[in-house]
């Protein structure tokens, strides 16, 4: 992800999330961490062919935070209308292998309880539910399922448990 995606990336964002969308300045900031020397951020975008316009359109993002030996999904989305495609599964794959890059012993991850569809995903690349962090998404206090792969590295070589996602 670049700069010049943020606007295309925003649009699916607040179309995907519209209670809880991440702000411009969010994505500056984070974008801001996954250069130079000291970068401890990867953002991937997925795009569509080109349109009749000539130009392509994002179909998804995902991003990964990497601290003291533990990678976090910041956010992880997709078109609805590429849902049951497999780009979950490669843009997941691909935080995988940039956790593993960035010598990443764990990878966490938070997902509504209500989303099983994602849970599934989550759990064919071997993320194991550990915890629950109550009312987390808003609005709608909705509680948040806490995810955590041990070996991100084991699960890069075997990419995916299941490849649809």
């Amino acid at each position: 992800m670049r700069w010049w995606d943020i606007a295309p990336v925003l649009e699916l964002e607040r179309e995907l999330f519209p209670y809880d969308a991440w702000s411009k300045g969010l994505f500056w900031s984070e974008l801001a961490h996954a250069r130079g020397a000291n970068a401890n951020r990867r953002y991937v975008v997925a795009e569509d062919l080109p349109a009749a316009d000539g130009q392509p359109r994002i179909i998804g993002y995902a991003g990964l935070a990497a601290i003291d030996g533990t990678g976090d999904v910041q956010t992880i989305a997709v078109d609805q209308d590429h849902w049951s495609t497999g780009l979950g599964a490669r843009l997941l794959a691909e935080l995988l292998t940039t956790a593993t890059a960035f010598e990443c012993h764990e990878v966490l991850l938070e997902v509504r309880v209500d989303n099983t569809r994602a849970q599934r995903l989550y759990e064919r690349f071997g993320f194991e539910p550990v915890g629950v962090r109550r009312g987390y998404y808003q609005p709608g206090n909705i509680d948040a399922l806490v995810m955590r792969l041990s070996d991100p590295n084991s699960a890069v070589q075997g990419i995916p448990h299941g490849s649809q996602g």
